[in-house]
């Protein structure tokens, strides 16, 4: 693929690969994030960037969201909501950080590859995302013209916007209004 081309071909694997997301599976993460008393969210890697800009988002439609390893992120219990968003869906910390929430009656939701891996089977709403990735045993599930995980990390990316999309929605908010909670430091 010559370089020119590459950033249409990008844009139609995400095409493709949108077809396969349930929305659903989005609504129902939206439904567990709004029942949610607290929303934690985690993930490693360009994963977890995905994840960071998902918490940024919620917070700014005013809901009560950490992203956990910060140095302000409390405790978690029942009532409160742990979204890990993991391609392999074995990452170890953060299989260890989804049997550790659940032990202290959290809720569990993710965003994977692979469903049927260690954090997606501890999980009560799991979000499959196509992709791929070279940190897992388990077969890819589209294959991809890009490099390691782009493909999942991208459509994950995609998908949280789709949820805070549906969340806008049900909780009758609108850009404006979330800007008003945007960062005003800068």
């Amino acid at each position: 693929m010559e370089y020119g081309e590459m950033l249409k071909g990008i844009i139609d694997e995400l095409a493709v690969n949108a077809d396969k997301v349930s929305v659903d599976r989005l609504e129902a993460l939206a439904d567990a994030i709004y029942g949610a008393k607290r929303i934690f969210v985690a993930g490693a890697g360009r994963a977890g960037f995905a994840a960071r800009a998902f918490a940024l988002r919620l917070m700014h439609l005013g809901l009560t969201v950490f992203f956990v390893g910060e140095p302000t992120t409390p405790s978690i219990g029942p009532g409160d909501l742990l979204v890990i968003n993991s391609g392999s869906g074995e990452t170890g910390s953060l299989a260890v950080m989804a049997r550790r929430a659940k032990g202290f009656g959290a809720k569990l939701a993710t965003a994977t590859i692979h469903p049927e891996a260690t954090i997606g089977s501890l999980a009560d709403v799991v979000v499959p995302i196509p992709g791929a990735t070279p940190k897992s045993e388990l077969a890819d599930t589209v294959t991809s013209i890009q490099p390691m995980g782009n493909a999942f990390e991208q459509m994950s990316w995609l998908c949280f916007d789709v949820v805070i999309m549906i969340l806008m929605d049900r909780m009758h908010k609108d850009a404006e209004e979330m800007f008003r909670l945007h960062a005003n430091l800068e």
